[in-house]
């Protein structure tokens, strides 16, 4: 994913256990700040979503997009590109999971292009923001059971 934004936290879960958080597409509303609703377009095989429609309000930034998402063989991690934006002209991601001592680190790449000129460093410094408030979230949300 090139030039991406990355970030990590410890969460004291076994992956299986955060896996299955981030693949409840229908709770992150429940969870996370800026998602007010969301809809599986395609639900792929078993319980791992291929295609989701989300719906975000940050504030001044409003938008609908649909992404399209990968899952690794191992359950590991899981990958997003955009299939269609709002504001949106690109968005790529990934969750990463590690076992360790405790629990699992979680890493979350991500890396957005909108429809309007961004300077790249204020562009970073969104995506870090989202990532941070997205890896806070799923830690609250694993760690409650």
């Amino acid at each position: 994913m090139a030039d991406a934004t990355t970030s990590s936290i410890h969460i004291d879960a076994p992956p299986e256990r955060v896996m299955a958080v981030v693949a409840d597409f229908a709770s992150y509303p429940e969870w996370t700040d800026q998602i007010t609703a969301v809809e599986i377009l395609d639900p792929g095989a078993g319980e791992r979503a291929e295609q989701v429609r989300f719906s975000m309000d940050a504030g001044a930034i409003k938008d609908t997009y649909t992404l399209d998402y990968v899952w690794a063989a191992d359950d590991r991690s899981v990958s997003w590109s955009l299939a269609k934006g709002g504001i949106q002209k690109a968005q790529d991601g990934a969750y990463r999971l590690d076992p360790d001592a405790g629990g699992t680190t979680v890493t979350y790449e991500l890396s957005v292009e909108v429809n309007f000129p961004m300077i790249g460093m204020l562009r970073r410094k969104a995506e870090k923001v989202i990532i941070d408030a997205a890896l806070k979230g799923l830690k609250r949300r694993v760690e409650k059971g």
